[in-house]
């Protein structure tokens, strides 16, 4: 089967695009012909050797994967051959950037049937990201009120969808380029970061504060004073500590995305309903990877790809 993969981690020149062998499920686990994977920085974390991730070499990367089951491994009772899939896959394991991936059967749910397959490999982890960060760390609930920081970004968009539908007010900061995007997401308060003082902006405090932007770290801290007493402070940048504030009771979190079957699930029928909006701003073929993880290392690519098979 044709797949990409890196030999040794290093700068993009190190993924290769060719012939592999093609894998067989083991007992729990399911053989998937791939539609498309997505990709996420971590893919370019992970092949640069920066990300504290301990894959195998070589390793084929793309973690978020769409594709139809092609046969099943001893013991997989609940999917059947022919299956339209979605998959968050164990991220030190072999991705979705080939022809078939094997999976765990406990990280593949069906697929959304209003879109299409292809593009519904963009949905995992970056809306399991924002579901856990919302939910399970901030622990939000409906009537509260969250700052969603650097809310323009993938995770950003579903964080805001996510949480309106909970019954949660949002405030979010965005730069020009994003704040229509934003907006049409369903905040109800869009703070231009570029040219306004965020915590002067946001008019009394929000029970959670959750960051998705490389800000500073001085800068970040400052934000902690818009959380209330016993509220949260939450954050995706791994790279740098989560503040918060002991003496008024407000926890840090940094999310680390898990995953999660019951809620990949919901999120699907989220997605079928309505209610979650996909984003995928670009589709590629497997053949380009290589040259857009040269755009990814470069700088930040904008919005979801995902890579045809």
């Amino acid at each position: 089967m044709k797949a990409v993969q890196f030999h040794e981690v290093g700068g993009p020149e190190v993924l290769t695009y060719g012939d592999v062998d093609q894998p067989t499920p083991g007992p729990g686990e399911v053989l998937v012909r791939v539609a498309a994977s997505a990709y996420n920085a971590a893919d370019n974390g992970m092949r640069a050797g920066f990300l504290p991730i301990p894959v195998a070499l070589p390793h084929v990367p793309g973690y978020d994967v769409s594709g139809t089951v092609a046969s099943l491994g001893d013991d997989v009772t609940d999917l059947a051959v022919g299956d339209a899939v979605i998959g968050f896959l164990p991220m030190e394991r072999d991705g979705g950037a080939a022809e078939y991936v094997v999976a765990p059967a406990d990280a593949l749910v069906a697929a959304p049937t209003s879109i299409p397959l292809a593009d519904a490999a963009a949905l995992p982890s970056v809306a399991l990201t924002a579901w856990q960060a919302l939910f399970d760390d901030g622990r939000l609930e409906a009537g509260q009120r969250v700052l969603v920081v650097g809310a323009g970004g993938v995770v950003g968009k579903y964080a805001i969808q996510l949480a309106k539908r909970a019954g949660v007010e949002v405030v979010a900061t965005a730069s020009p380029r994003s704040a229509d995007a934003v907006r049409v997401a369903g905040a109800d308060q869009v703070v231009d970061h570029t040219t306004t003082d965020v915590l002067q902006a946001v008019d009394g405090q929000v029970d959670v504060l959750l960051n998705l932007a490389p800000i500073e770290p001085e800068q970040f801290a400052s934000f902690v004073a818009a959380v209330r007493d016993g509220g949260a402070v939450v954050s995706t940048t791994a790279f740098m500590a989560t503040p918060g504030d002991e003496s008024r009771g407000v926890r840090a979190a940094t999310v680390f995305v898990l995953r999660n079957r019951e809620r990949l699930a919901e999120l699907v029928r989220l997605v079928d309903a309505g209610e979650l909006t996909v984003e995928v701003t670009r589709r590629i073929p497997l053949t380009e990877l290589q040259a857009l993880h040269t755009e990814g290392a470069a700088g930040r690519i904008a919005g979801k790809v995902v890579v045809l098979v």
